[in-house]
């Protein structure tokens, strides 16, 4: 295990670009589109992007030998990105709750996985129940002797509260705590694909509204808000990805991003009013995912250091308020809750 000490947060940076490069005045334009929040999150940011920094010149992925675990693969972004990446001849190891689901969308995956000379693998689990993440991470490392990339896409906003079988309210336990306990369990499969293996947690701009205090991380049930549930969740992906840096093994990478405003089953579900107000200038899914399919299969050298927080293929800063920055030593007490509560301390 190595303890770099962590950087600063980066600001609005972007890896080398292929051959030919931005357009001019396109870091400039981008710039200011992040400054605006909706030019950027809305649909006219991938569009504008994808001119600005030539994404067309940039040769599809091909992920031949790669085995990648995707979870929550059944609808939305998870679903457009398991397409993408079925084409790239990768072993797609996919995860979701529904079995009906899983089996049908696994037969359209396996066909296309195969004809570009991959293959599809698939599990159910569902991610907040600890016990069967356990479950899950031994039937992983069963059938892979190597992770090359672990993507952690599973998850929901719910207006109403909930719990996991272990008791723990279901938005922190199928974002925080779900996740960290898989990731931890196959990092010797990770460790063994060896330089370029990466953790990619898909993470929401709705993070950007919340400071981290695990102390108020898991919302009782006097005055539960499902939306602020959420943000505080997903702001502790993001924050949990400096404390992997320092952490995690050398060699694994691992990064946060968010799709912008997609329009998914997850909005449509969660939060209906601001999917009637936006609906027009929603992302499609496809355009949600492509950060991530980018990220997957990019040299990871382009990612940079580990603990960065993406949109549209650039490195994005995670504070867009001074007041959001965590108290000294909140990473580190959220680490040890992270240990504490899936019983890995």
């Amino acid at each position: 295990m190595t303890t770099p000490t962590t950087p600063a947060t980066p600001g609005p940076t972007s890896a080398p670009d292929e051959e030919g490069g931005p357009l001019p005045l396109a870091p400039t334009i981008d710039r200011f589109m992040e400054l605006a929040v909706a030019p950027s999150w809305s649909r006219l940011g991938p569009a504008l992007r994808r001119h600005l920094f030539r994404w067309d010149d940039e040769p599809a992925p091909r992920l031949d030998g790669k085995v990648v675990v995707l979870t929550g693969f059944t609808s939305g972004l998870g679903l457009a990105a398991a397409k993408q990446l079925a084409g790239t001849g990768a072993t797609l190891h996919l995860v979701g709750r529904n079995p009906e689901k899983v089996a049908a969308w696994a037969e359209v995956l396996q066909a296309d996985a195969q004809r570009a000379g991959g293959s599809v693998v698939t599990s159910i689990a569902d991610l907040s129940d600890l016990d069967a993440v356990r479950a899950l991470a031994e039937e992983i490392a069963a059938a892979h002797p190597k992770v090359d990339v672990l993507v952690h896409n599973a998850g929901a906003l719910s207006r109403s509260r909930t719990t996991s079988p272990q008791g723990i309210e279901t938005t922190v336990a199928a974002h925080v705590l779900g996740p960290f306990l898989l990731t931890t369990l196959l990092l010797p499969r990770l460790e063994a694909a060896g330089k370029g293996a990466r953790v990619l947690t898909m993470s929401s701009g709705g993070m950007y509204a919340e400071r981290l205090s695990v102390d108020d991380l898991e919302m009782g049930p006097d005055g539960y808000n499902g939306t602020i549930a959420y943000a505080r969740a997903k702001r502790a992906q993001v924050e949990l990805g400096h404390e992997w840096r320092r952490h995690g093994p050398e060699g694994v990478a691992f990064h946060c991003l968010h799709p912008g405003w997609a329009d998914t089953p997850g909005v449509v579900e969660g939060l209906p009013g601001f999917h009637r107000l936006t609906g027009p200038i929603l992302r499609t899914p496809e355009e949600g995912a492509d950060t991530l399919v980018w990220m997957v299969g990019v040299d990871v050298h382009r990612l940079g250091a580990s603990g960065g927080f993406w949109l549209d293929r650039r490195r994005r800063t995670e504070h867009k308020v001074p007041w959001t920055h965590p108290p000294a030593g909140e990473r580190e007490r959220l680490w040890a809750w992270c240990r504490q509560r899936t019983g890995l301390a």
